[in-house]
């Protein structure tokens, strides 16, 4: 990480002139009627503090970089790509009763004065009341060309309510920028969302024909067009391919980054958690109409300075966080850990197969209970980090991947509740009860075994396994609760033990991985 961290600031990738006779650089910027924009990208950004013991990311850099760039540059945008309310430490913390669920990253990109976001997918994770509150409490613009709000009245566009005034999220949001003579364009941006989190309060349109719909009707108001998407780097290229003349995508949803060329079309994505940002620079021609693109990478590090307005808010916020750690830990922010390979905790792979952070959190729970254990079990959906880990690690970074927490139970149980259990998380490929397991596999035969011997799982012993609580309680898997006739004990850890709290086990393990 540290190697790529320390890579030059901006590193340029390529520029391409959009119109049917492609002009010279010089032939663009020489002229006197040009508008010069700075579109700032960010996208998939779940933590408003710098990561890794501050090497990486922040919001309070990512505002920095913005303000120096408007400081030359009047037209400087700053844009979000989807995915922010929601994974997060943060908004698991109750402040006076009530879950934060990503109040603290609306605060942040507040005053950040951010101009434009979209929906990404876990924006849906929220429940309809608190997706509300946060619409409301946003001092941006929202923009979604597909995604609408399920109502009594019908699918409507999700509103915002601020001063008892109601504020619609748009197909596109129109922007005017002057150029240094007082000449004047246009330029909108549209917003898509792919439809991966279903909910009963959300309606998604079809990806294609709204972005073709959103870019048509603004290409009647607007001098340029461009694409502010959350979706897979495969439907933004079909996106690109099926509209032709759009000059510019700026994506989110996958966690590193990417510039791709899919036609005339320049798809930009910058990595997860602000550890990079893109700045686009577009030189427009008023009078042949032509442009210039320039994609920049820029790499948010600790030799980034911090916006101090922004940065106040964030420690407000991680004020807190660290408050409710140390009810866990005494010192949240010790280096406890370095993790040479990284550690997977994307949702996509934590519920689809076995990853190196599911065996990693498995391991430390047959831990904490000093090996009397034969395995353990946690449902892959817990873990929300929705990144990989990678270089030190903190107590903070183990209480993101698991944000709620929970005990570990010690449970005996027979071996053919084990076996049903094992076969049925296996079966959830894809959701979040797909079991992430340690000291449990299949032998050349694809029967059950606990560990490498050759004997496998017989259906009439008891074993000792160590079960995240969350899955005793029916909900993952709905026939594992404790009045299973094959459930035989349950042992509860008391509030002392290292089993207490899952994050403590897995910090404990770590640390005596170091020693």
């Amino acid at each position: 990480m540290k190697r790529t961290l320390l890579l030059a600031i901006l590193i340029s990738f390529f520029a391409v002139g959009c119109s049917s006779v492609k002009p010279t650089v010089k032939d663009i910027k020489n002229s006197d009627d040009i508008v010069t924009l700075k579109l700032v990208q960010i996208n998939d950004v779940y933590e408003i503090a710098p990561l890794s013991g501050g090497e990486y990311g922040g919001l309070a850099r990512v505002a920095h970089i913005r303000d120096s760039i408007k400081q030359k540059f009047k037209n400087t945008y700053l844009f979000l790509a989807g995915d922010f309310l929601n994974p997060s430490l943060i908004g698991t913390l109750k402040v006076a009763g009530e879950r934060v669920n990503g109040k603290q990253m609306v605060d942040v990109l507040n005053a950040s004065e951010i101009d434009l976001v979209t929906f990404g997918n876990h924006e849906f994770d929220l429940d309809e009341k608190d997706l509300q509150k946060r619409l409301n409490e946003s001092n941006f613009e929202w923009t979604t060309a597909n995604v609408k709000h399920v109502t009594d009245n019908g699918s409507v566009p999700f509103t915002s309510i601020r001063n008892n005034t109601a504020i619609p999220t748009s197909d596109y949001a129109l922007y005017e920028a002057a150029g240094e003579k007082g000449n004047t364009m246009k330029f909108a941006v549209f917003g898509v969302t792919l439809p991966s989190n279903p909910k009963d309060y959300v309606s998604y349109g079809d990806i294609y024909d709204n972005a073709e719909r959103a870019y048509n009707l603004a290409s009647k108001e607007a001098d340029l067009v461009v694409g502010l998407t959350h979706v897979a780097i495969d439907e933004d290229k079909k996106i690109a391919s099926r509209l032709g003349s759009i000059p510019l995508i700026m994506g989110g949803h996958e966690h590193f980054n990417m510039l791709e060329k899919q036609g005339n079309t320049i798809i930009a994505k910058a990595d997860a958690n602000a550890k990079s940002l893109y700045v686009h620079t577009i030189t427009y021609n008023l009078n042949t109409k032509a442009l210039f693109i320039d994609s920049e990478l820029v790499m948010v590090t600790d030799r980034i300075a911090s916006s101090p307005k922004v940065a106040t808010v964030v420690s407000k916020w991680t004020d807190l966080v660290e408050e409710k750690l140390k009810e866990v830990v005494d010192n949240p922010k010790e280096v406890i850990f370095n993790a040479a390979i990284p550690l997977d905790g994307t949702d996509t792979a934590n519920r689809s197969k076995q990853t190196n952070m599911g065996e990693l959190i498995a391991h430390s729970m047959v831990n904490a209970y000093n090996n009397e254990v034969a395995g353990a079990l946690v449902n892959g959906g817990s873990i929300r980090l929705d990144d990989k880990l990678e270089g030190d690690i903190t107590s903070v970074d183990i209480f993101r991947v698991l944000p709620f927490g929970g005990s570990v139970l010690k449970v005996d149980l027979k071996g053919s509740l084990l076996k049903e259990v094992l076969d049925y998380g296996e079966l959830q490929s894809g959701e979040g009860a797909y079991l992430q397991r340690y000291n449990f596999s299949r032998n050349n035969k694809g029967a059950w075994r606990i560990g490498d011997g050759i004997e496998t799982i017989i259906d009439s012993k008891t074993y000792t396994v160590a079960f995240s609580d969350f899955l005793l309680k029916g909900f993952d898997i709905p026939f594992l609760t404790p009045d299973n006739p094959g459930i035989v004990s349950i042992y509860t850890p008391k509030e002392n033990e290292t089993a207490a709290d899952i994050r403590k086990a897995i910090i404990v393990y770590l640390k005596s991985l170091k020693e």
